[in-house]
């Protein structure tokens, strides 16, 4: 009697324990975690074709973790020569034979996958997460992931992860309702010891690299204090994340504040108005959108991978901080 009692407890607890794992693999959260961890903590590499509207590109993403910390680097294969480098030296975005275009020591964070998910939790008030069922995709397992926007201030995602690692597989940008924007998908995938280092390394001289330099003020650090300026409207849920700015006494003045609602991330520059001429209003690169004007002596700029009408909505409230 005491056996049959023992085994009907076990048997309870291991029908507790499985519909504890069965309800942990349909948390949204959950996933959406180990989407994250996968993406930064792990060793990947892979071809991917990106498609927006008419336009279609394969790109080629090799990401190294180690001990020396983590190092990215994303390379066109179709169209114009281009590719992004990032590692502890900061990023440098470079096209044709090693023309540089920008670079900025200052940034650390990886460019893929193009969701920032900077705390999804925070998210929870402007989106809706919904799990569905696995697909098949680059020859892997993946579970579908969608995140809808509770307004027209954002954009949707879709996302297919490994079920095994979480990586992302696959990606796709909705409009509030529900159009495609835009969509990513991998062709082949390489996890861990099976990524070849040495893909890593710039198609471009190191004698380039080296002369890059930042189109950004290099004395332009991150500033634990109150910002100058501020927008005074924003959509619900976003947030100052951070803020950069140059040191006082310099000439010039730049400030660079970035708002998140936990997902999408909004950057707004001010610079002083000096001899250039500012292209001002709104103007759109892809899926991105940017809205830039003057007040005062001083060009403000507000760039994201929004709907236009946030930028806009925040570039216009844009101030001096008078508190």
């Amino acid at each position: 009697m005491k056996t049959r009692w023992c085994q009907r407890g076990l048997g309870l607890l291991l029908l507790l324990a499985s519909l504890g794992l069965l309800a942990a693999d349909d948390d949204p959260q959950r996933w959406l975690d180990r989407m994250a961890a996968a993406m930064s903590q792990m060793s990947y590499q892979g071809t991917f074709v990106y498609i927006q509207g008419e336009k279609v590109e394969t790109m080629r993403i090799t990401h190294v973790v180690d001990g020396q910390g983590s190092s990215e680097r994303l390379v066109s294969i179709s169209g114009l020569p281009r590719e992004i480098v990032r590692d502890s030296a900061g990023v440098r975005w470079l096209s044709g034979e090693g023309h540089s275009v920008m670079a900025d020591p200052a940034v650390n964070r990886p460019f893929f996958p193009e969701l920032p998910l900077d705390d999804a939790r925070l998210a929870a008030g402007s989106y809706e997460f919904k799990l569905a069922g696995t697909e098949r995709v680059a020859g892997h397992s993946a579970r579908l992931l969608s995140i809808v926007p509770k307004d027209t201030y954002r954009y949707g995602y879709s996302l297919w992860l490994d079920t095994q690692s979480g990586l992302l597989l696959q990606w796709r940008l909705t409009a509030s309702d529900g159009a495609t924007l835009a969509k990513l998908m991998f062709t082949d995938m390489k996890i861990g010891s099976e990524v070849d280092r040495t893909e890593l390394l710039s198609g471009s001289s190191s004698q380039a690299l080296d002369q890059v330099k930042s189109g950004l003020p290099a004395e332009a650090r991150p500033s634990q204090g109150q910002s100058t300026w501020q927008a005074v409207h924003v959509p619900s849920g976003f947030r100052l994340a951070s803020h950069r700015q140059q040191e006082p006494g310099k000439g010039q003045v730049f400030e660079h504040l970035v708002y998140s609602d936990g997902i999408a991330v909004v950057s707004v520059y001010v610079e002083s108005s000096g001899s250039r001429e500012l292209d001002a209003g709104l103007s759109k690169l892809g899926t991105t959108h940017a809205f830039s004007r003057e007040v005062d002596d001083f060009r403000v700029t507000v760039v994201g991978d929004v709907p236009a009408a946030t930028v806009q909505m925040i570039a216009e409230s844009v101030g001096l901080d008078r508190r």
